[in-house]
């Protein structure tokens, strides 16, 4: 298989074509189908041919599939209202974007503007965007960053040292960004000190705490948002990747105050806040909201962590369904060993960490078939064999927003 000539050759692929999915399944040209335990980044919310997603896009399509935030759409205000109610208390007004990245982009200049101040606090292991500002909170960036200088200071904190956190957090500091569940480092949850020290510090200096839920939000974790289980409140939170269930979209989620401080023109945006999104956005937040949906997130989440201790996995981390399965040896070696059996996942930054993010649909049915893999790779796959099928150490891409890494890097 090769691929297009005309595209940027940025992208490691995996060596097949993926050409229709159903469920939680994908299938490929050549007629293989894998369980997605890696849902397109984190992506797709509900899985593939959802009849709620399909219907909600056709239906909006055949009225209106676009216009410009310059008119009034109902079907936007209904998004924001539906964004806001779900949110933190306190946290009720939404600004519709398309992406991760730009959501964290807009969330920093929205720190800035209230603040007029110079530095951000950001925690080693995150993952924020490649864009220029949300890229120069990325731990890692000097790899492809390529701005000749960051638009900003940038302090970096351990993510688990909170007196470190402590002594950072400054009269200069405008933002603290972090994710509360650090998706890219290997599905790694922040401690509860940790995300405490970030609150009482960022208030107590004028900061405003960011928790960037590009990858650990909308009900990942089994909670709407995955900063809601500490009872810690930020002043932003921002949201993309399954938030439209596969379309494009992003939000800002913030105080009233810092709103209401906005003049026209302080943030704009073509394309988010669109009629089509929107509506999957509404279809999205219904489902979430649904009685015991979240509740079977945790359920087969708690499953995912309770039996799949086996074959080479030798601890797990996360919460929910952002899972990381600590090996005992490369991702890049259990990677392929898992999709010759059906299963596809993805890696992280930390080499040892196969990474699961799965539709949120996933059920124990798949589970088994998941820990069946594991327990094979052990016996097909020992950790000094250096050479596994399909290709040799081929590794998922990491991340998503345009994060995407070759195999074995970190992002």
């Amino acid at each position: 298989m090769m691929s297009a000539g005309y595209e940027f050759p940025v992208y490691k692929r995996l060596d097949f074509d993926v050409v229709d999915g159903d469920g939680v399944r994908v299938r490929t040209a050549d007629g293989r189908e894998f369980i997605d335990f890696y849902g397109g980044h984190a992506v797709a919310s509900l899985g593939y041919g959802d009849p709620g997603l399909l219907a909600a896009m056709q239906g909006q399509a055949e009225r209106i599939h676009f216009q410009t935030n310059l008119v009034e759409m109902e079907v936007r205000r209904l998004a924001h209202a539906d964004l806001a109610s779900v949110a933190p208390a306190g946290l009720d007004r939404v600004f519709m974007v398309n992406s991760g990245a730009e959501a964290n982009e807009n969330a920093l200049r929205l720190a800035f503007r209230a603040t007029d101040r110079t530095r951000v606090v950001a925690l080693e292991g995150g993952f924020h965007g490649r864009t220029a500002a949300a890229g120069a909170c990325t731990h890692g960036n000097q790899k492809w960053y390529a701005f000749p200088r960051a638009p900003f200071d940038v302090t970096w904190v351990a993510p688990d040292d909170g007196d470190a956190l402590r002594s950072a957090i400054d009269d200069d500091v405008a933002a603290v960004i972090l994710e509360p569940v650090q998706g890219i480092a290997g599905a790694r949850p922040l401690s509860q000190e940790v995300l405490q020290v970030a609150r009482s510090e960022s208030s107590r200096r004028g900061a405003l705490l960011i928790s960037d839920e590009v990858q650990c939000g909308m009900g990942r974790t089994g909670s709407m948002f995955a900063i809601d289980d500490s009872g810690v409140v930020p002043d932003i939170i921002t949201t993309a990747k399954g938030l439209a269930g596969g379309f494009p979209a992003g939000a800002v989620i913030a105080r009233s105050d810092l709103a209401d401080a906005l003049t026209p023109g302080a943030l704009g945006t073509t394309f988010g806040g669109g009629p089509l999104a929107c509506a999957m956005v509404r279809e999205v937040v219904a489902r979430l909201r649904a009685p015991g949906f979240l509740d079977r997130v945790l359920t087969v989440g708690e499953s995912i962590a309770a039996r799949c201790v086996t074959g080479p996995v030798v601890a797990v981390q996360g919460r929910g369904l952002l899972v990381g399965l600590v090996c005992d040896r490369p991702a890049a070696e259990v990677l392929p060993w898992l999709r010759e059996r059906g299963v596809l996942a993805g890696g992280a930054s930390d080499p040892n960490v196969v990474r699961l993010m799965p539709p949120l649909i996933i059920g124990e049915s798949e589970v088994d078939v998941l820990v069946s893999a594991l327990a094979d790779v052990a016996t097909s796959a020992p950790a000094s064999n250096p050479s596994p099928p399909g290709g040799g150490a081929q590794t998922l891409p990491q991340g998503g927003d345009g994060d995407s890494v070759p195999s074995g890097a970190s992002s």
